[in-house]
């Protein structure tokens, strides 16, 4: 801890904006990292099956129950079809492309910004290391013999901590953009496979259509 904090003392003030970019970084990526790995994960596979296996054998209030608890958002699209079970299957199927137009946002929202703010991190970096040399060379100019080294040395050193610390928050930053933008696709595209796969049940059960086992 005492290097880190001394490298962040040696950075200079541009050392600053990169920690709060930091900070932005940790909070967007754990509210993520929550809300898509656990409170929107869910099982499309297994749940579409037993949906399936209720609807046809006519237990609404049974396959209703089933998403009613969950704040998934698969759950939560699929809720608002099999509450309205008693209309026809258009209106089922409007009212679950509704919910999916206002679930989709909310799995997609902020993940971007991670992308942004790993540029931002390396980009004030960068900065700072440019300002940093300025100021090296500049001391170095007006400096005598004696003084010349460590003057260098002081502004290569600022210069070299603020860009390594940039790039401490942006690959980190980059790489759960990476895997966030893949976790939220995969519950979007569960989404929308379950949406068509429900959709069609009820549309099956209500025509009194079965499919061979």
């Amino acid at each position: 801890m005492d290097f880190v904090a001394d490298a962040f003392e040696k950075g200079g003030d541009y050392m600053y904006p990169i920690l709060v970019v930091s900070i932005f970084v940790v909070g967007i990526a754990v509210e993520r990292l929550v809300t898509l790995f656990f409170r929107a994960g869910i099982d499309r596979r297994s749940l579409v099956d037993t949906l399936d296996k209720l609807i046809r054998h006519n237990q609404i209030d049974r396959a209703a129950k089933l998403v009613q608890n969950s704040e998934a958002p698969l759950a939560r699209v699929l809720r608002a079809g099999l509450n309205n079970y008693d209309k026809d299957a258009a209106t089922i199927q409007l009212l679950m492309d509704e919910a999916a137009l206002v679930e989709i946002p909310r799995v997609e929202a902020r993940t971007g910004y991670l992308a942004m703010l790993s540029n931002v991190a390396t980009l004030t970096g960068l900065l700072g290391t440019i300002v940093g040399l300025i100021h090296s060379f500049a001391a170095v100019a007006s400096a005598d013999a004696a003084t010349k080294s460590t003057k260098l040395a002081e502004g290569i050193s600022e210069a070299m901590n603020c860009t390594a610390f940039g790039l401490v928050v942006a690959v980190p930053a980059l790489v759960l953009y990476a895997i966030l933008t893949a976790r939220q696709h995969k519950i979007v595209d569960d989404l929308n496979q379950a949406t068509v796969a429900v959709y069609n049940i009820i549309r099956d059960a209500k025509a009194g259509i079965t499919r061979p086992t």
